[in-house]
């Protein structure tokens, strides 16, 4: 099974990249799905369903073809399938903190919930290979790099914390229980976290398979959307995740003398461009036209996927090597960056407040530093069997 992550910031069309990815996938044969785990959800629209047929799916999947469906995720049926106990342990726990009942309800789901029902579909449809491929439209940037994470923050809590905590409530509810009459949880409470964790084995590792995984950043040619991408790009190489394109939407592909008025916007795009692949080198940029009209209904979405991929089949993986990695070291960390194809040449650094700028010939790249990192200076680079190696040592 492929599964493809599109991430972006909003409003870049993340939901319109990814639809018009399904459908071009289900045209090859593919048996799809386009997920959407971004609260607001337009994937519906962008296939121009009613509000009638959204109504009945009720979060599960809606057929569009005989090889495309699409599904956006309703946390809160999700919480009654899957959270069961869980959830309703905190919302006993608000309302007898005095809360009203609607509040408690809202307030028992929690943050990270959407992300981590959406994980149990990964898991799910992973594992039944129902389906050839798996489109998933994430949320905005900063809830994407949680859905990516919380594998790992689920793992870690179940070894490390889980066990102890429920031994301590077993021994401190007959206790507190005298005492108070706030509710501790109880066993059932722990069984549903432990079910709800079974249901997720497994799944950090098909995350960070390249052959199975990969991230598409979806960016335009704009300041802040491209930090916030480039942030992204970051934590996703850091958490192990493969990003294996950049689509790049609304490029103004007019001639200046066509419309003197964009004139400044056009060379705006055209400088924000060549930062974008010094950023993302050497992973494969695709640039999409800013079109004339609206995209939703399954003619526009096939023009779409045209324009995206050309003749190239969306499941094949576009890229699949680390662009770069920190290695620690025994003082500071060594900043491993893929370069081929570059000789013995001079490496010039420029260090910035949040990144390093990498020159060598005509190659550039700017490496976005982890916050622990940031105070660290580059102190030597060398060239060595396509790779530039760069010492970074505390200032202090």
């Amino acid at each position: 099974m492929r599964i493809i992550l599109f991430s972006g910031k909003g409003g870049v069309g993340k939901t319109t990249v990814s639809a018009s990815t399904g459908y071009r996938l289900s045209k090859l044969g593919y048996k799809t799905i386009v997920v959407s785990l971004d609260p607001a959800h337009s994937l519906a629209d962008a296939f121009d369903l009613s509000e009638e047929e959204r109504a009945k799916a009720k979060g599960l999947p809606i057929k569009i073809s005989e090889n495309l469906y699409i599904q956006e995720i309703d946390v809160q049926e999700e919480v009654d399938r899957y959270w069961g106990d869980v959830y309703r342990f905190l919302e006993i726990l608000f309302n007898t903190t005095g809360l009203d009942e609607v509040v408690s309800q809202e307030l028992a789901i929690l943050p990270g919930m959407e992300e981590v029902t959406s994980l149990l579909y990964v898991n799910k449809y992973y594992k039944e290979k129902e389906f050839d491929v798996l489109i998933l439209d994430l949320p905005p940037t900063g809830e994407s790099l949680r859905f990516v994470s919380m594998p790992t923050v689920l793992k870690w809590y179940m070894k490390k914390i889980f066990k102890t905590e429920r031994l301590v409530m077993k021994v401190a509810r007959p206790v507190v229980g005298r005492i108070s009459d706030v509710p501790l949880p109880d066993e059932n409470y722990f069984k549903a976290l432990e079910n709800f964790y079974e249901k997720l084995k497994g799944v950090d590792e098909i995350l960070i398979d390249p052959e199975v995984t990969s991230v598409r950043i979806v960016a335009n040619p704009e300041k802040m959307v491209i930090k916030e991408s480039q942030r992204a790009f970051m934590y996703f190489n850091l958490f192990g995740v493969n990003v294996d394109a950049v689509i790049v939407n609304k490029v103004l592909k007019l001639e200046e003398k066509d419309c003197p008025f964009l004139k400044r916007w056009i060379d705006s795009q055209r400088r924000y461009l060549e930062d974008i692949k010094a950023m993302f080198s050497p992973v494969p940029m695709f640039e999409v036209p800013m079109l004339d009209e609206e995209v939703f209904g399954q003619e526009r979405l096939s023009y779409l996927a045209d324009l995206i991929y050309g003749d190239r089949d969306p499941a094949e993986v576009f890229f699949k090597e680390k662009p770069y990695e920190f290695i620690p070291q025994e003082q500071g960390y060594l900043l491993k960056i893929r370069a081929p194809f570059l000789s013995k040449e001079r490496v010039d650094l420029l260090k910035g407040e949040e990144e390093i700028i990498v020159r060598v010939g005509n190659f550039k790249s700017h490496i976005l530093l982890p916050r622990r990192l940031r105070n660290m200076e580059p102190t030597g680079a060398k060239i060595r069997e396509g790779y530039i190696y760069i010492n970074l040592v505390s200032e202090n």
